[in-house]
């Protein structure tokens, strides 16, 4: 997992700036796609889904991490 989280992919969606481009996104998306399907033999479909579950588990924890300690009141 420490693999992916190295992957271009995610330095862009760590990003603040806004000046990331589509053609950008899609090929840090294809060069992770890529490195799953090398960490998974290619025809491991449970160890794609389990490398998928966690990255999955990392994106969401990407969305929180801004949010905390800003001062806002919670609804």
């Amino acid at each position: 997992m420490n693999d992916l989280l190295q992957t271009r992919i995610f330095g862009l969606l760590n990003e603040t700036s806004q000046e990331i481009t589509n053609e950008e996104m899609q090929n840090a998306y294809g060069e992770f796609i890529h490195q799953v399907r090398t960490m998974s033999n290619e025809n491991d479909y449970s160890t794609i889904y389990r490398i998928l579950v966690a990255t999955r588990i990392e994106i969401a924890s990407l969305e929180t991490v801004p949010l905390y300690g800003q001062g806002g009141k919670c609804a």
